[in-house]
């Protein structure tokens, strides 16, 4: 076979033709030019559309009439008939939409093309993959016209329409040309060829969204129930064509399920197996529940299935080991088959499942609400209130807060009954007439006035019983603490322990915003001794885990204030950068650095024009105390406590924990310590990097790309050489294999810092080489 000939050749050439249609007055150059245009049929693809329209635009030109009936059809019509179909499909309707002379021919062809089995090779291509790749809005177009093809021929061509476009032969027609499509795929799959169905689904779910299915499914149900019966693949096949059906048009695709298949599920145990358990159980990425559980529940015969798959359903979800290994995307969907079966549920049938639901609502809850991913837990509270709510055990309902979102709003969907709302009596009897006194702007007299002193702010929230004085210090604390930074440090430790011990009694409005804020202005304020504090009751005896976390939450957000350079209105004191005492180990500023700085700042510059005024250079305050942060929670973390066990049930605490230390990493990347808390860093985490949490999971791998991010390249070689290697085979393994989604995405990333540093290393010809750093 000759090569392709090069795009710009092919365009040139194709260019020519059209001139030579368009200016000749040589009959012998008509059926030369068309015949070239012919011979670029596999060439050229790219150029097939414009050959096209350029033929349609020139029906009524006078080389078209001089052409005999043999040529038009050899050289004319097989340009159409020959080509890739579903660009000869667009342009052929699109003429017959907006031409009228020459439209009888373009009728004629579009009824050969039907014909002659063209919807076959357009579909075909589609299922192969071979079809050029498409926009979604040409697809959408496509598909139109597939579909609505009696309904736009019948627009343009009534009274004089062709029998063929009519929708009672077109239809079964187009049923037809599907099922020797999916035939060859069949086939195809048979002989370890790939396949695709989507455009196949996409086609069937738009005949049954325009209300054709009825038709359609005359020529496909006897065919697909037939060969479903034997053979494994045409199951295979008739599933994937149900299941890419696209959600907008699956209510209609769902109705038509029954007919399709019958009670093959009753007859054919391998049908059975894969409708009650794999598309239920282990597949998350199809919303085929619907389809499957209501065909279930539509027939007295298939409703045992129903009740044995809700059994499934409820098993699963209990499950504590699914819970904590399968990915949340497939806890979703189980949660939503299961709310969904509970409701397709008769009361009959509900009663004789009572024990066994009752069993599962405490299981399942106890594992969901023990799980430290959010998502997970809010799914086990929607899930517990709908099955509690529908088996009305002893008038009581499960009530849980939790905040509402579309997820949660589609898990209720699912089981809620409409009902009718209460009403509330109508009390605006005779006073409707009456103009309501706008109050908008109206504000709240208080005898209480907020504290002028830090001490005063201490005392109130440690004595005071009266809430307005408490919520009015609290508000005003972390102003207090930021302005009067000399108060501030005399009772910064104690200031710290009430407000981690402190409880919302009141409901102050914004009470966790306002106390974390304080904390984290005292952290900043006088870094080192609340640093020690807190970093030492992290892993003190009778603290709850919520204080645990705010311990944590409140270093990384002040270690990140630190980090952050200071602008001149808000830059604290020199005093309060100049106490700053370096953390055991961390070098001081280099006596070259500290030269510099002087000699630049007692050199005059002077330059003519106008200048730019230089960013003013402000100190890192958080390098010089990175390792207080850092190392303090190092320590212990491997002792279960009465109330606390790190390594042991307390998942969430262990996440957040490595999160932060990868975050502390992260900023100390200028730090001077900062080759020694990577190893730590690497040497704590290597030890929890298989855990069952995924949120530990998470944090492990953060941690390790904070890593990779902070540390020079020479220096991971160097430091770190001992662990390259099998670290980078670790991360390969979790980008693989890991069934949390973000965990396999940090490990990617992980592998392209890690892989972009040692490359980078190595091109270097004076890079220390492994052997040397180990």
């Amino acid at each position: 076979m000759e090569s392709l000939k090069p795009s710009a050749e092919v365009r040139l050439a194709v260019s020519h033709c059209f001139q030579t249609l368009s200016k000749s007055t040589d009959s012998k150059d008509i059926p030369a030019a068309l015949q070239k245009l012919n011979s670029y049929l596999d060439e050229g693809r790219t150029h097939f559309t414009r050959s096209l329209q350029f033929l349609v635009n020139n029906i009524q030109a006078d080389w078209f009439h001089k052409l005999t009936a043999t040529q038009r059809t050899e050289l004319w019509d097989s340009l159409f008939l020959r080509g890739p179909p579903e660009q000869a499909l667009l342009v052929l309707m699109e003429g017959i939409g907006q031409l009228s002379s020459g439209l009888d021919h373009l009728v004629n062809i579009t009824e050969k093309f039907l014909q002659s089995g063209r919807l076959t090779d357009l579909l075909w291509s589609y299922c192969l993959e071979t079809a050029p790749s498409d926009s979604p809005q040409l697809r959408e177009t496509l598909l139109g016209r597939i579909v609505a093809l009696p309904d736009l021929t019948a627009n343009r061509l009534h009274p004089n329409n062709k029998p063929l476009f009519l929708p009672q032969q077109y239809y079964p027609l187009l049923a037809a040309e599907m099922l020797t499509a999916l035939d060859r795929t069949c086939q195809a799959l048979k002989d370890g060829t790939d396949c695709s169905l989507t455009f196949m689904a996409q086609t069937l779910g738009k005949v049954c969204i325009q209300g054709h299915s009825t038709v359609v499914l005359a020529v496909l149900v006897p065919h697909l129930s037939m060969c479903t019966c034997s053979d494994m693949v045409w199951q295979r096949i008739c599933w994937k064509l149900l299941e890419n059906v696209p959600q907008r048009w699956m209510d209609s695709a769902a109705s038509s399920l029954r007919r399709i298949i019958g009670n093959l599920v009753l007859t054919n145990k391998k049908a059975q197996f894969v409708i009650t358990h794999k598309l239920l159980l282990l597949q998350y990425k199809y919303e085929v529940r619907i389809v499957v559980l209501g065909y279930l529940a539509a027939d007295r015969d298939r409703r045992p299935l129903l009740i044995q798959v809700l059994r499934s359903l409820s098993q699963a979800w209990a499950n504590p080991s699914a819970v904590k290994h399968t990915p949340v995307e497939q806890q979703l969907y189980v949660s939503k088959a299961l709310l969904l079966s509970v409701a397709l549920l008769k009361d009959s049938e509900l009663l004789e499942l009572r024990s066994e639901l009752l069993q599962c609502l405490l299981g399942g809850m106890q594992s969901h609400l023990d799980s430290s991913v959010l998502r997970i837990r809010r799914m086990g509270m929607v899930v517990g209130e709908c099955l509690s709510s529908r088996m009305d055990i002893s008038g009581t309902k499960l009530k849980f807060e939790y905040d509402q979102d579309e997820e949660t709003q589609e898990l209720l969907s699912l089981i809620t009954h409409t009902t009718g709302e209460d009403t509330e009596p109508d009390l605006n009897t005779s006073d409707d007439e009456l103009t309501p006194y706008d109050m908008s702007g109206d504000q709240e007299i208080s005898q209480a006035s907020p504290p002028r002193y830090i001490r005063d702010c201490l005392e109130t929230l440690i004595s005071s019983e009266d809430p307005v004085r408490v919520e009015l210090s609290l508000k005003a604390a972390e102003g207090l603490v930021r302005r009067n930074v000399f108060a501030t440090k005399e009772i910064s430790v104690q200031l710290t322990k009430v407000l981690l011990h402190m409880e919302d009694k009141y409901s102050i409005k914004s009470f966790v915003a306002l106390r974390q804020s304080t904390m984290v202005a005292i952290v900043v304020t006088d870094c080192i001794p609340v640093t020690q504090y807190l970093t030492t009751e992290f892993y003190s005896l009778n603290y709850s885990l919520r204080q645990r976390l705010d311990i944590l939450e409140v270093l990384a957000l002040a270690a990140q204030e630190l980090s952050k350079p200071t602008s001149n209105k808000s830059r604290p004191p020199i005093t309060a950068v100049a106490d700053l005492t370096p953390y055991p180990g961390d070098n001081p500023v280099h006596w070259r650095q500290i030269v510099e700085k002087r000699i630049q700042s007692k050199t005059k510059r002077l330059s003519k024009g106008a200048t730019q005024t230089p960013a003013v250079a402000s100190p890192n305050r958080y390098a010089p105390v990175a390792g207080h942060f850092f190392f303090p929670l190092l320590s212990n973390y491997d002792k279960p406590q009465v109330t606390f066990d790190l390594l042991g049930s307390d998942h969430l605490v262990l996440g957040r924990l490595i999160h932060t230390l990868g975050l502390f990493m992260h900023l100390a990347v200028n730090a001077p310590v900062f080759s020694h808390m990577g190893r730590a860093l690497l040497d704590f985490v290597w030890a929890v990097r298989y855990h069952v949490d995924q949120t530990v999971r998470r944090g492990v791998l953060f941690a390790v790309c904070a890593v990779f991010i902070s540390m020079p390249s020479q220096n991971l070689l160097v430091d770190l050489s001992d662990q390259l290697f099998e670290t980078r085979s670790w991360l390969a393994d979790v980008a693989e294999e890991d069934p949390d989604a973000d965990c396999r995405s940090l490990a990617v990333q992980s592998l392209v810092l890690l892989d972009k540093s040692l490359k980078k290393q190595l091109q270097d010809p004076q890079a220390p080489s492994l052997e040397s750093g180990s």
